[in-house]
């Protein structure tokens, strides 16, 4: 894989970081983990109460979760392969902070998710909304335990 290339993945409960650890291995990329500045306790992740954290910001449309770090050099990186978790059948709202953080001009932008039971729907397309400039978008997949060759072919397809 030739160009250089970045993963950055937002993940609630370890599933998203392990499967962006890997593909971050397989193609040669470097990892960014994308942490809230505020961590999620399991009463924040509790969906089914109106009222936790997650369910408010996303809830809300305009809402912005700040995140704890930044990528060093946004700029040198050609493509970014972006991860997370479905959460009400979209991207949770940190990785809009994320996208809307960094001029993404001249890149390649390739989603995945990782889900217990919707799959990608409209969140990757839904994203693009986040993102101004020249940028070409590749289509999202649902990545939930991926072997090394799986990882290797869908790359081979997206790159």
């Amino acid at each position: 894989m030739a160009n250089h290339m970045l993963v950055a993945v937002f993940s609630a409960g370890g599933t998203t970081k392990a499967v962006g650890e890997e593909i971050a291995r397989v193609a040669g990329a470097d990892f960014f983990e994308i942490v809230p500045r505020e961590r999620y306790s399991a009463d924040d992740l509790n969906w089914m109460d109106r009222r936790s954290r997650s369910s408010v910001e996303m809830n809300d449309p305009a809402a912005r979760p700040e995140i704890a770090g930044t990528v060093a050099d946004m700029a040198s990186y050609d493509t970014v392969i972006v991860g997370f978790p479905i959460w009400w059948g979209v991207a949770p709202r940190i990785i809009e902070t994320f996208l809307e953080s960094y001029d993404f001009s001249g890149k390649r932008i390739i989603p995945f998710c990782t889900s217990g039971g919707s799959g990608v729907g409209r969140s990757d397309t839904a994203l693009h909304k986040n993102v101004s400039g020249d940028v070409t978008w590749a289509k999202g997949v649902q990545l939930n335990r991926p072997r090394a060759d799986e990882i290797r072919r869908w790359l081979d397809r997206v790159l």
